[in-house]
C-alpha cells in the first residue's frame, strides 16, 4: 500500500544555519503543507514537506527525537539523519498544539515499532538456535513423533520470517539510498539556499542604500514643500492686503465722488453764504439799534422809577399833612359841637 499521510497542516518551514548553528534560515517563501505519513510496509513514519518540486522536509521520526516549542507559534525538532534542525512558524497556536500531539503519538507509535521489530529479530535468533539443535536430534531420533512436526511447521515460519527479513533489508537498503539522494538534494538545496541569502544580503544593501537615498530625496522635498507653503502663505497674506487696499480705493474712490459732487454745489452755498452773511450783517445792525433801543428804555425806565420813588414820598408827605388837617378839623368838629351844647 506504500505511504499514506495522516496528518496535515501548513506552516512556514525553516532550517538553522549549518554555519553558525543559531540563525533560521527560510526553506520556504510562504506556508506549504506539513505532512505525517505513514509506511505500512516498513511500519515507519515520516514528516515530509514539498514546495512545488522542491524536498524541504524529508524527516524520519525516531523514538528518541523530541519537538520542543520555542514560542506560542513555532517549534522545532532535530534530525540526526538529516544533520539538521527544522523550524516550523503556524498561523495560530491551535496549530502548533496539534502538531506537537501528533509528533508525540508519532513517536510513541514509532517506539511501540522499534520495539516489535527487535523483539522479532530476537524471536528469529533464538529459533534459529534452537532449530539447529534440534535438528541434530532429529536427526538422532530418525525424524519421528509430533514434536518433530512441529519443529518443522516453526522452522517454515522462522525461514518465511527470515525471506521476508531479507526483503525488509533490501527495501532498507532502497530507502538508505533514497535518503541518500535527499539528502543530497537537501544539501543542493541548502546551497543554493546560502547563495540566494547572500543575493538577498546585496539585494538588500543595494536595497537599504537606495532607500537611504530616497529618504534624502523626501527631506530635501519636505524641505521645498515647506519652503513652498511659506511662500504660499506670504502670497495668501499679500492677497488678503491687496483686497484691504482695494477695498480702501474704493472707499477712497467713493469719497472723491462725494466731494466732487459736493464740489458743485460749492458755488451755490458761497452764494447762499453771502446772502446770509449780509442778512446776519443786516440782522446785527438791528440787533444794535435794538439794543440802543433798550439800554434808553432802560433808562427812562430808571428815571420812571426815580421819579415814582420821589413821588411816593410827596404823596407820603401829603397823605401825612392831609391825615393832620383832617386830625385838626375832626378836632374842630368836636369843639364847634360842644360850644354848641354850652349855648
Amino acid at each position: 500500500m506504500g505511504e499514506q499521510p495522516i496528518f496535515t497542516t501548513r506552516a512556514h518551514v525553516f532550517q538553522i544555519d549549518p554555519n553558525t548553528k543559531k540563525n533560521w534560515m527560510p526553506a520556504s517563501k510562504q506556508a506549504v503543507t506539513v505532512s505525517y505519513f505513514y509506511d505500512v510496509t516498513r511500519n515507519s513514519y515520516r514528516i515530509i514537506s514539498v514546495d512545488g518540486a522542491k524536498v524541504i522536509i524529508n524527516s524520519t521520526i525516531t523514538p528518541n527525537m523530541t519537538f520542543t516549542k520555542t514560542s506560542q507559534k513555532f517549534g522545532q525538532w532535530a534530525d540526526s539523519r538529516a544533520n539538521t534542525v527544522f523550524g516550523l512558524g503556524f498561523s495560530s497556536e491551535q496549530q502548533l498544539t496539534k502538531f506537537a500531539e501528533k509528533f508525540q503519538e508519532v513517536k510513541e507509535a514509532a517506539k511501540i515499532a522499534k520495539d516489535k521489530t527487535q523483539e522479532k529479530i530476537e524471536t528469529s535468533s533464538d529459533h534459529s538456535q534452537a532449530s539447529s539443535v534440534n535438528g541434530t536430534d532429529d536427526e538422532k531420533a530418525s525424524h519421528t513423533g509430533p514434536a518433530n512436526t512441529h519443529l518443522k511447521s516453526e522452522n517454515d515460519k522462522l525461514k518465511t520470517a527470515l525471506t521476508q527479513s531479507a526483503a525488509n533489508v533490501k527495501k532498507w537498503e532502497i530507502e538508505l539510498q533514497t535518503l541518500r539522494e535527499s539528502n543530497a538534494r537537501l544539501t543542493t538545496a541548502l546551497q543554493e539556499s546560502a547563495a540566494s541569502v547572500e543575493q538577498w544580503k546585496r539585494q538588500f544593501s543595494i536595497c537599504r542604500d537606495e532607500n537611504d537615498r530616497l529618504r534624502n530625496k523626501i527631506d530635501e522635498l519636505e524641505e521645498q514643500c515647506s519652503e513652498i507653503n511659506r511662500e504660499k502663505e506670504k502670497n495668501t497674506q499679500l492677497k488678503r492686503r491687496i483686497e484691504e487696499l482695494e477695498a480702501e480705493l474704493r472707499e477712497k474712490e467713493t469719497e472723491l465722488k462725494d466731494l466732487r459732487k459736493q464740489s458743485e454745489i460749492i458755488p451755490q452755498l458761497m452764494s447762499e453764504c453771502e446772502y446770509v452773511s449780509e442778512k446776519l450783517e443786516a440782522a446785527e445792525r438791528d440787533n444794535q439799534n435794538l439794543e440802543d433801543k433798550v439800554r434808553s428804555l432802560k433808562t427812562d425806565i430808571e428815571e420812571s422809577k426815580y421819579r415814582q420813588r420821589h413821588l411816593k414820598v410827596e404823596l407820603k408827605s401829603f397823605l401825612e399833612v392831609l391825615d393832620g388837617k383832617i386830625d385838626d378839623l375832626h378836632d374842630f368838629r368836636r369843639g364847634l359841637s360842644k360850644l354848641g351844647t354850652d349855648n
